[in-house]
């Protein structure tokens, strides 16, 4: 009999109906009668917070965002209520608690909110007293005192926050998925789910665009030594365990291939060739908090010309990332805002990549074989990422899936639904 704390983290696919909520609790209840203490996260219902987006842009193009809060925060608070009324008729005590109650302190920034805090105490008593407690995942209250929420796929990392804030033996993330693949494998069909996967390839593999595991949840987990299993809500399999660099007994060339297709691309015609240019757009974005990945900028010629810049933000923030750059335009006197939504982004993520020269060039001839042109090319230590067209994503991972030989004999089953991918 165990005698310590786990965190079970529920996505929406989980919880989508009534059936799939009370097999939820049956988990949770089958964890506190192993002799665990539980503490459960879970998102909101199926499309719920689509549905609520949708909502308030039948009301409002550009929804204020205090209020957005309000209204989004509302999905998880639900689904934690029905799981704790279920969780009663199984013969356990429950309580449900929103982020605030559970003493989750966020910034003030209104839809994309980061956790400063968490003053759990309200929890820890909810568990000495023997109750299985529930926690609306995806939001907070921040330090002036208003609800936030934390951005996409954020009840991960409400999850793995109350993990380190309770000191959790593990946390657990139930999704539809079996694990973390080698590639999406509603693209690659042969992709392996891969038993362990250290905090660096993940965190690489999350930031371009593997749809698991959100990227802050991981930079939390790593920060504060939190163990991620992620696994299938459906089968009792063992998923993918995520640790620490030192626990992983090899380092694979490549590990994974992932992509995005929520990029934008944005390019600043005639910047001025002056000190200080590329720091106050950077900054004027960073107000506005929008997420900047790729930048390129070419290198005017001869003295006074003016240069051209690109980046891409999400495509999400593309309105904001406008906004934000029109006053600084005409401040500068930049020539020409230019926008493309059509961008995809593929990559490569490897922690043997660091020993191994030669893979940029693989990535690169394997594209061109395939006629894909490469727009942007941003790398690091262990990752290559390419801005290709949209549409030519799901050749360039195949193609570079099979390049490196990642397909293996742990690979998901036909019958698997796939939706935790993005």
């Amino acid at each position: 009999m165990s005698n310590g704390t786990v965190v079970m983290k529920f996505g929406g696919t989980s919880v989508a109906d009534a059936e799939r909520l009370k097999r939820a609790a049956r988990r949770i209840v089958a964890k506190r009668e192993a002799g665990n203490r539980v503490l459960a996260v879970l998102s909101a219902r199926g499309k719920e917070t689509d549905r609520l987006i949708a909502d308030a842009r039948e009301v409002s193009p550009h929804p204020d965002p205090r209020e957005m809060d309000m209204l989004l925060s509302t999905g998880e608070r639900v689904s934690c209520a029905l799981c704790a009324m279920a969780i009663h008729d199984l013969g356990h005590r429950a309580i449900s608690l929103t982020g605030s109650q559970a003493g989750i302190v966020t910034d003030t920034s209104h839809t994309k909110a980061r956790i400063l805090d968490v003053r759990a105490d309200r929890i820890l008593r909810a568990l000495d007293e023997d109750s299985i407690v529930l926690v609306a995942g995806f939001q907070g209250v921040s330090t002036a005192k208003d609800v936030t929420t934390l951005g996409r796929g954020g009840s991960d990392t409400t999850a793995v926050a109350l993990a380190a804030a309770v000191g959790a033996d593990v946390c657990e993330i139930y999704t539809d998925v079996p694990g973390v693949f080698t590639a999406d494998p509603r693209i690659v069909p042969d992709a392996r789910k891969l038993a362990v996967v250290s905090f660096e390839e993940m965190l690489e593999m999350a930031a371009s665009g593997a749809g698991v595991l959100q990227l802050r949840s991981v930079e939390y987990a790593r920060t504060h030594g939190v163990r991620i299993h992620c696994r299938s809500s459906f089968d009792d399999a063992p998923g993918t365990v995520v640790v620490s660099e030192q626990e992983t007994m090899e380092q694979p060339l490549i590990t994974a291939v992932t992509h995005s297709t929520g990029e934008a691309r944005v390019t600043l015609m005639g910047v001025p060739d002056t000190p200080g240019a590329a720091g106050l757009i950077a900054t004027a974005l960073a107000v506005a908090n929008v997420n900047v990945d790729m930048i390129i900028q070419n290198e005017p010629v001869g003295h006074g010309s003016r240069a051209d810049m690109s980046f891409t933000v999400p495509r999400d923030d593309l309105h904001d990332a406008q906004v934000a750059l029109e006053p600084l335009a005409a401040q500068l006197g930049i020539e020409r805002i230019a926008t493309d939504e059509a961008m995809g982004k593929v990559s490569i993520v490897g922690a043997g990549m660091k020993s191994h020269p030669g893979v940029a060039a693989k990535v690169f001839t394997v594209l061109g074989e395939q006629s894909i042109n490469i727009e942007m090319i941003s790398t690091s230590p262990i990752k290559i990422s390419c801005v290709i067209q949209a549409d030519r994503v799901p050749d360039a991972v195949r193609a570079l899936h099979a390049a490196f030989e990642l397909q293996g004999e742990d690979t998901i089953r036909p019958e698997q639904p796939f939706g935790a991918f993005s």
